[in-house]
């Protein structure tokens, strides 16, 4: 306990250093300056911000421990003779939102699950209750897929409710208003590696542990996955491996919006310097690069690929969350960062990993409901309405929407609501409705940045 009150109150003066030092810099000359290990010197059409402090910096400071410090996230010796969602160890945490603690139950549960080549690891999952009782029934869990699209691990939801800043929580809450039992996985792994095959396996694998934890009563609810951009492309790989992954699983349906659908066409547009808003999807390309190398590092080598300033920015967006790496990554185009004679969709292995991990390979077996801007400057519905075809085409239950409202994070907000009253309505026993293609064009000029 001694020591323990120690550590705290060794954080505690250190934060109280950090905003001294803080009020010191407000007082003194504004100055800033990139670190020497960082390029020091962009050209003039790109972005000019030096290297920005990371948000893991932060959380080193606060007394909860990130996943890289705490030994509860840590393999278990014989991870091998584990089944997938299999539980490991599980913990009562706080969740708190922007560091209040929040008035629910939540259980966090390390589990087996398996990587982009099937090997095993483990990852967590956060399965919040509400104190309201459910009646008539087991009560309905939602697999809420927060859009991470992070490299550090400190960055995952399992470590973001605790702090109180997990991104999507107002989304969340209202599931839980209803009575509903939230099920938060980190579906990237504690290796954070995105937009692969994984994710699906890891929230299948997720609910598995959901189902065989007895204290949570939740082993017959019914289940439905939610998520946008990142998030939603857990959830949709997830929906699409559940036949042959976890036939075991059922699904009442998937809500999704604002996901990639072709991922070598995003490719195309990511690495290109687009104009105005659009040049915001640059940074999806830095840190798709810094993800799939953890995956694929003999495709995506940065030493083999990148000039040595390019080496740097993936060096420095591989221990990012979200909004750092948005900052550190737009307006500043990779493809200006290759040697010569060199891209990234001539690089060998990339065009074959990119396909591989797209996700017109596998086909939902129950009810989705897809939504997608009709401009968004960092996934052109260009990139996603032919994999929806493609899943009609295959048969897929499927209802998709072009929203008539633009921007990226504009349609998170406004595309959300019927995608919760949807998702509410399965949970409660109600048909999917009809299954209908409304890819409406956009009303904008042909070659308009971002459609």
């Amino acid at each position: 306990m001694r020591y323990q009150a120690y550590r705290v109150q060794r954080r505690s003066v250190r934060l109280s250093i950090v905003g001294a030092a803080a009020l010191l810099a407000l007082a003194g000359p504004p100055t800033v300056s990139a670190k020497p290990a960082f390029p020091q010197h962009f050209p003039s059409s790109q972005n000019q911000l030096p290297q920005l402090p990371t948000e893991p910096d932060i959380y080193d400071l606060l007394p909860i421990r990130t996943p890289e410090q705490d030994r509860w996230y840590r393999d278990p010796p014989n991870i091998d003779a584990y089944r997938p969602g299999q539980i490991v160890r599980t913990r009562i945490v706080q969740t708190r939102i922007l560091g209040v603690p929040f008035p629910v139950h939540t259980k966090q549960i390390l589990f087996r699950s398996e990587d982009a080549h099937g090997r095993p690891i483990v990852t967590a999952t956060s399965v919040i209750v509400p104190g309201i009782p459910w009646i008539g029934g087991p009560r309905p869990v939602v697999s809420f897929q927060e859009a991470i699209d992070a490299t550090a691990s400190a960055c995952n939801p399992s470590h973001t409710l605790q702090v109180g800043t997990f991104k999507e929580a107002p989304l969340a809450a209202a599931w839980l208003a209803q009575g509903f039992a939230v099920n938060v996985p980190d579906f990237d792994g504690k290796y954070n590696t995105f937009n692969t095959w994984d994710e699906g396996k890891m929230v299948l694998d997720s609910l598995r542990a959901v189902k065989n934890d007895r204290a949570l009563s939740l082993k017959d609810s019914r289940f439905a996955l939610y998520g946008y951009s990142g998030g939603g492309s857990g959830s949709i790989r997830a929906a699409g491996l559940r036949e042959t992954y976890a036939p075991d699983i059922e699904l009442a349906g998937t809500a999704l919006g604002g996901t990639p659908g072709d991922l070598l066409a995003v490719a195309e547009y990511g690495v290109k310097q687009q104009p105005g808003v659009t040049g915001i999807a640059n940074f999806t390309t830095w840190l798709a690069f810094a993800s799939l190398s953890r995956n694929y590092p003999d495709v995506f080598d940065a030493k083999r690929l990148l000039t040595r300033a390019g080496q740097k920015i993936v060096a420095d967006m591989s221990r990012r969350c979200l909004y750092t790496s948005v900052a550190t990554g737009m307006y500043r185009p990779i493809s200006e960062y290759f040697r010569p004679g060199l891209t990234l969709l001539t690089a060998p292995g990339v065009k074959r990993v990119l396909r591989e991990i797209s996700l017109d390979r596998h086909v939902p077996d129950s009810p989705v409901l897809w939504f997608h801007g009709v401009w968004d400057e960092l996934i052109p519905p260009s990139v996603v309405v032919p994999t929806v075809r493609e899943y009609r085409a295959a048969g897929a239950n499927i209802r998709f929407i072009t929203s008539p409202l633009p921007e990226h994070v504009v349609n998170a907000g406004v595309t959300w609501a019927p995608a919760q009253a949807w998702i509410s309505a399965i949970l409660r026993g109600a048909d999917p409705g009809p299954t209908f293609m409304l890819d409406y064009p956009a009303p904008l000029p042909q070659g308009f940045p971002g459609t």
